[in-house]
């Protein structure tokens, strides 16, 4: 997914001088091709995340793109009063991307798990915010917030994520994509764990239920047309995503069916306990224990059906 980034910004970058990128002194084996193909565009901010922001905003109002680029948590909680005031306040067109979001980054611990972003940064006015899926859906998101003013979030896997599809025809920021049709249970996505929920599908058939399955690369705004309609004809609705239960993904639907006229459907979200995963792991192991790998996913969704 991050070298779908690269390659997407690259291009883009080479046809359109404003196109800035910036780094907090890290991924330079993945940014290569980017500093070493357009060298003018490049700024390393060093280990200074707050002022990475501030200066991409400066050069946002000046008239550039400006992309900056960290892992985990660094370039979002670490900075958030910049993000708010410097960025969204002033509708600057920088897009804040994050590589790692979830356990990606499990080994390393608390401080690299990246579990409460989607919740800080979606509560930010004027703030886009976007976790693709697979490759394909990172390069379109890229694309289209290059043609999206204003400030945005890109929340992306580390790398090596299940390709859902080949690539997307009409993608357009604030809509899902439909990843298998299904009856009963509707299963949304959002971010990299879409493999998980892959796998929780072909459990689920096993056992006689065959979910449809959306994937939401656009957090906010959020495709509330399509979440209304299959709260009509749908039982269970379920959210899945690798970060905290309350303010996520899981809160953005919820918040859609709370106000739904016409509602079919029950509700259940899965994501991270509300709680610090204060033990080090691979993000298989996390997800396992958080629930939310496969498994855990269809045996909550089995549970939720037969209860």
């Amino acid at each position: 997914m991050r070298n779908a980034f690269v390659r997407a910004l690259v291009e883009l970058a080479k046809k359109d001088k404003r196109i800035e990128l910036i780094t907090g002194d890290l991924g330079f084996g993945v940014l290569k091709p980017f500093w070493e193909g357009l060298p003018d565009q490049f700024t390393n901010a060093g280990v200074a995340e707050q002022n990475m922001i501030s200066v991409a905003t400066g050069m946002a109002l000046e008239g550039k793109t400006v992309f900056v680029y960290s892992i985990g948590n660094f370039p979002t909680l670490r900075c958030l009063e910049q993000i708010r005031n410097d960025c969204a306040y002033h509708k600057a067109n920088v897009k804040i991307v994050c590589v790692g979001g979830g356990f990606a980054y499990g080994p390393l611990g608390v401080s690299h798990h990246a579990t409460e972003d989607i919740a800080c940064l979606r509560a930010i006015p004027n703030m886009t915010v976007m976790a693709p899926g697979d490759a394909a859906e990172a390069d379109a998101c890229v694309r289209a917030l290059v043609e999206t003013p204003g400030p945005a979030y890109l929340r992306l896997g580390r790398g090596g994520e299940k390709k859902i599809r080949e690539g997307i025809d009409n993608f357009a920021v604030g809509k899902a994509l439909k990843a298998r049709d299904g009856e009963r249970i509707a299963l949304f996505s959002t971010g990299a764990i879409f493999d998980e929920v892959d796998s929780a599908c072909d459990l689920l058939k096993n056992e006689g239920f065959y979910p449809a399955v959306y994937t939401f690369p656009t957090i906010k705004p959020v495709d509330r047309d399509l979440v209304e309609s299959i709260a009509k004809d749908f039982e269970l609705i379920v959210t899945c995503e690798g970060h905290n239960v309350l303010g996520g993904f899981g809160s953005a639907i919820a918040e859609i069916l709370a106000e739904a006229n016409e509602r079919k459907a029950k509700a259940l979200t899965l994501g991270v306990h509300d709680r610090f995963t204060d033990i080090a792991g691979d993000q298989a192991f996390l997800r396992s224990r958080e629930g939310i790998d496969g498994q855990g996913i269809a045996s909550r969704i089995l549970e939720k059906m037969r209860g």
